[in-house]
């Protein structure tokens, strides 16, 4: 048996005990993790194909470690410009052994949705009374409105991770600085792609204190935010 299932933004043709190698996963080594989004199963001449997956169906797999792949060169060249850049990446890597393929009746692996915080009450409209002649009446309190930060100024953060920080509660450097990498990777667990938060709140952190030079100057050593 078969199964060509989506893990971490691609697609893997599996059979059980094979080993493969994805994109960084954040679950811990040596623990179990669950895949859906299973597009096909092949079992003899039997093939089942989703539309575009297969309900109740289920990859499991084991993590057997974390690495980073073969450094590939990256060189950029303008003609004429006398511009030249030329860079090392080493792909972050999640090493993971199938256990089993379920073709029907798996549970989907539910996942922890942020905390929504509960609307404040509105109070009760207060009647007012007429000012009186001889008081003058006192002007009304302006209320402070906090704008919140152009997230995508840190290393790693485009439009649409910014976007779903900013509805689950985090709007600002601040903010950003005092969440947690694992509670990161919840909020963003439904976009699409590799996202490696680790250096997310240092980097927000910098922001927050006005350290732009220096912030600059470390975000030039990292690549989308992994160092």
């Amino acid at each position: 048996m078969y199964a060509i299932v989506e893990i971490a933004g691609h697609q893997f043709k599996v059979e059980k005990d094979q080993k493969v190698f994805v994109n960084r996963l954040q679950t811990e080594e040596g623990k179990k993790v669950a895949f859906d989004n299973v597009l096909l199963i092949g079992d003899g001449d039997n093939v089942t194909v989703g539309a575009p997956a297969i309900d109740g169906a289920q990859v499991g797999a084991k993590v057997v470690k974390h690495l980073k792949g073969d450094k590939v060169i990256v060189f950029k060249k303008k003609r004429r410009k006398g511009y030249r850049v030329k860079n090392g990446h080493r792909q972050s890597l999640t090493e993971i052994v199938i256990e089993s393929i379920v073709a029907s009746g798996a549970k989907k692996a539910k996942k922890e949705a942020p905390k929504k915080e509960a609307p404040a009450k509105k109070a009760a409209p207060v009647k007012k009374e007429a000012p009186k002649t001889e008081a003058k009446a006192k002007p009304a309190a302006k209320k402070s409105s906090g704008k919140p930060d152009d997230l995508k100024k840190i290393e790693g953060i485009g439009p649409k991770i910014a976007s779903t920080l900013v509805e689950a509660g985090i709007a600002t450097f601040a903010q950003l600085a005092k969440a947690e990498p694992a509670k990161i990777s919840e909020i963003i667990a439904e976009v699409r792609g590799n996202h490696v938060p680790d250096t997310w709140p240092a980097q927000a952190q910098l922001a927050a204190d006005g350290k732009w030079d220096e912030l600059k100057k470390w975000q030039d050593e990292l690549d989308g935010g992994k160092a």
